[in-house]
């Protein structure tokens, strides 16, 4: 565990049973109110489908900001073949920064910014990366990037990170207002990063088991 924070290696979090609702993966880019970043595009577009629930959720979120500032999707969901390459990448980083660290160190570690492939919210299409912005689309400050990672953020991709400016938390503030009210749950070391229905939201609202297992990849995207 990291700190106070319930990582997505924690055993507690694999322990969830799921419940595969059968909710389809749909496209976003059909809300009509949602806006798309295209930094995290793939071919196929799979970075633009949630489950139904989810993008229903997020469209109630969106409708509680105040006027003049939107969501900006970053990435919902990710296939299972990609979600373990980014595991694997980053897992091997962290082998080269911590060589003598045992595996589960390093699996803890590296889950603290890219889930396990098995428990990965993305991979259940529940997941969404997003940050605000404007009516002009110019993105607000989150005190990050969006995909900052630890080392280079120096910890302030955390959600409560104290690293950061007063107008950066406050638009952190406000986004977990939002989305906390429409049913989601935040991953604490990555303030852009929520999810709805999955085994990490699962655990965290106390749920007797996970909506969404994980999510064959949608068929506009195969």
């Amino acid at each position: 565990m990291t700190d106070d924070i319930i990582t997505l290696s924690d055993p507690r979090v694999a322990a969830v049973v799921e419940d595969e609702c059968g909710e389809p993966l749909v496209d976003l880019r059909g809300s009509g109110s949602l806006w798309l970043d295209h930094r995290q595009a793939d071919d196929d577009g799979s970075f633009a489908h949630l489950r139904s629930g989810a993008l229903r959720r997020l469209v109630r979120a969106q409708r509680l900001l105040p006027a003049g500032v939107r969501f900006l999707v970053v990435e919902g969901y990710r296939p299972p073949g990609l979600q373990r390459r980014y595991f694997e990448q980053y897992a091997a980083r962290m082998w080269r920064e911590h060589p003598d660290a045992p595996p589960e160190r390093i699996r803890e570690l590296a889950s603290a910014y890219i889930s396990p492939p098995e428990v990965a919210p993305h991979v259940s299409g529940g997941a969404v990366d997003l940050t605000l912005c404007n009516q002009d689309g110019r993105e607000l400050p989150l005190g990050t990037e969006v995909n900052a990672t630890p080392q280079e953020s120096r910890g302030a991709c955390r959600t409560g990170a104290g690293n950061i400016g007063d107008e950066a938390r406050a638009n952190r503030e406000l986004m977990a207002w939002a989305l906390t009210a429409a049913g989601f749950v935040n991953y604490p070391t990555e303030w852009w990063h929520w999810s709805y229905g999955d085994r990490y939201w699962a655990l965290l609202r106390k749920a007797p088991a996970a909506r969404y297992g994980p999510a064959a990849p949608p068929r506009s995207a195969a």
